[in-house]
């Protein structure tokens, strides 16, 4: 594979190739005449029928047209109901990213009007949906990008030489081995390493926001763990109990790869930010800044659902619908030539939701599953979604008749959009007032990501996006809250609402501050929507009956009396026990070995031994720190 581009030209004429340099797993071949970018008469797919590489063909720099000249180009041949709202151009790869409110109409029949661009302009032209919500941070993500172009082509390039120029650790063994950094018999911190003949891959690297010191972060001081040596991180999605920790990474000199899907990396990037603003808050010292955040998402690549990429020599890698929040996934790594086939599930949830599809389990090969058990326990059985959904229901009406106001603290990313599309619902079909719902945190820009990419979401839910008198997301009931300033003078309205606020677990967010001034009025409602981590604010309150809230400012402190109604809905972005279960008989291929980390104590041995019993398999739970032989 070390002059796997050498072999490449040998099968393409002479002088027609001016570059060719690697794109992660990718292989780019850039060319100065005209006519062979035009058409090359089928010599490219020939080369990848013969090496089953993804390669792609695209116009030398130098030859396309300046980017001035290719925007009046683009705006002429684009019909005006494409709604094209911005055009930008990456220089250093010739490609020109149009966003369209319509993408169909601007990639034409058959892709004619894309075809049209390449032949006027000769810059190879991407389509991309106009979210319906402005995302800010979407913007800032593609500003970063284009602004270090030259920066990021290197590294993929870097990538690439990783990938193809062979192996460079003695291959002393057949082994591969998985140590624990986090989440082993824990919900939070989800962090393992992955070690194979060639390869260190770390799968997650997230914060325990309820832990407190060491508690809160993984074990990156283990002796197996060294992050000069660390070949990829792989990110399942983007909570912060998984994706929280990536930017440390970076701020102690890691520049490998990060791979995730596009709305992974978006939600990521912009939790860690808000992670930061809370740290500065609440004057706590930084874990990393945005400048990290800045290198992760430079060294971000993104991969679709099932497609398949190469990440080191020995592993090969592809991300399937997990579906547990936006752009979730499980990762399929195949690892050596068919030595092992191992799924780290991440989050799953199987069984449709009002914004998902369920998580896959149909995989070509399959040996090991590493799966999660946050509901995992024998007990863990949810009520049917239509009883919760006529609870939550009962619980706004009620708080609505006695002139009170719903708090619901949420996750910024999955339960808080859940929760928008099942209240638009009830106000679409008259069974609630149309009272307003205001959004606080960052849910509102997580919602605009959410705009951005439906093909993400089910069809049901598309398909109202696709159409903006029907998108869910645009009801006029919605209400942005800005700043602080906007929420005071909420909570001094007297007049009945929902507010949705993150965080979900009451720990630091605008939540804690809506909780301080309505805690104390019997009127209003605390509706928790989301699992409570030990020791979080939201745990003390619903499993240890706190009635007593503390608040500190400064040199004050100020204690609330807990007098407002307080409710749980029993629902989950989360697999309970029964579909964790269903999940693993329906598998296919079944695996010989199955490892049950993210999940308290009780309920991963529990999930474990009942797996063990009914399948006939071999189960492990491993705690921190624990190193497991997979092969």
């Amino acid at each position: 594979m070390a002059d796997i581009i050498k072999e490449i030209l040998k099968f393409l004429p002479e002088n027609k190739i001016s570059e060719a340099s690697y794109e992660g797993a990718n292989i780019v071949l850039y060319t100065k005449d005209r006519e062979f970018f035009l058409n090359n008469t089928g010599a490219i797919k020939k080369v990848v029928d013969e090496f089953k590489k993804r390669i792609e063909l695209r116009p030398d720099p130098k030859i396309c047209i300046p980017k001035e000249n290719a925007e009046k180009e683009i705006k002429k041949i684009l019909p005006e109901d494409a709604g094209v709202s911005n055009i930008i151009f990456d220089e250093q790869r010739s490609m020109v990213v149009i966003e369209a409110e319509k993408p169909g109409l601007a990639i034409g029949k058959q892709g004619s009007l894309l075809k049209a661009i390449r032949e006027h302009t000769l810059w190879v032209p991407l389509v991309r949906r106009t979210p319906a919500i402005r995302s800010q941070i979407i913007e800032d993500i593609r500003k970063v990008l284009y602004k270090h172009s030259e920066e990021r082509k290197k590294f993929l390039d870097k990538t690439g030489h990783r990938i193809y120029d062979g192996w460079i650790r003695e291959k002393k063994s057949e082994w591969v081995r998985l140590t624990m950094l986090g989440a082993g018999r824990q919900v939070g911190r989800s962090c393992l390493l992955l070690q194979t003949p060639e390869s260190r891959i770390l799968m997650d690297c997230g914060i325990n926001v309820a832990g407190e010191g060491s508690e809160a972060y993984p074990y990156l001081d283990a002796p197996e763990f060294k992050i000069d040596q660390l070949d990829a991180v792989i990110l399942t999605h983007a909570h912060l109990d998984h994706s929280g920790l990536v930017p440390y990474l970076f701020k102690y000199g890691y520049r490998g790869p990060v791979y995730c899907t596009e709305p992974t990396r978006d939600v990521a990037a912009l939790l860690a930010l808000d992670f930061i603003k809370i740290m500065k808050s609440e004057n706590k010292d930084l874990v990393y800044g945005s400048d990290d955040v800045k290198e992760m998402v430079k060294h971000t690549i993104c991969l679709d659902f099932e497609e398949v990429s190469d990440i080191t020599p020995d592993v090969r890698l592809t991300l399937y619908n997990a579906g547990h929040i936006l752009g979730s996934a499980m990762a399929h790594l195949h690892i050596g030539n068919g030595l092992h086939n191992l799924l780290y599930t991440g989050d799953l949830k199987f069984g449709k939701t009002i914004l998902l599809d369920p998580a896959i389990t149909q995989f070509p090969r399959l040996e090991t599953v590493i799966m999660e058990s946050t509901y995992g326990g024998r007990t863990c059985v949810l009520p049917p979604q239509k009883e919760q959904d006529d609870y939550l229901k009962k619980l706004i009406k009620d708080t609505i008749k006695r002139k009170g106001k719903v708090l619901m603290p949420v996750l910024g990313v999955g339960r808080a959009q859940d929760m928008l599309i099942l209240i638009e619902n009830m106000i679409r079909n008259k069974e609630l007032e149309g009272i307003p719902v205001y959004i606080d945190g960052m849910v509102w820009d997580v919602t605009a990501i959410h705009t951005a990419y439906p093909e993400y979401l089910n069809s049901a839910i598309r398909k109202l996006i696709f159409h903006k008198d029907q998108n869910p997301f645009l009801n006029p009931v919605f209400k942005r809250i800005g700043s602080s300033k906007e929420r005071m003078k909420l909570l001094e309205d007297h007049g009945p609402c929902v507010i949705l606020a993150t965080s979900g677990m009451l720990v630091g967010g605008p939540s804690v501050e809506y909780l301080r001034y309505l805690g104390d009025n019997p009127k209003n409602t605390l509706i928790f929507t989301c699992y409570q981590g030990p020791g979080s604010l939201g745990s003390r309150i619903l499993h240890q009956g706190e009635r007593e809230l503390i608040f500190k400012s400064g040199k004050k402190t100020e204690v609330v009396p807990l007098k407002m109604e307080i409710a749980r809905l029993e629902i989950t972005d989360h697999s309970d026990r029964k579909q964790l279960m269903n999940f693993m008989f329906k598998l296919q291929p079944r695996p010989k070995k199955v490892i049950i980390q993210h999940g308290e104590s009780s309920r991963v041995l529990d999930l474990s031994s009942s797996l063990h019993k009914q399948m006939r398999i071999e189960t492990i739970a491993p705690k921190n720190l624990e190193t497991v032989r997979i092969r």
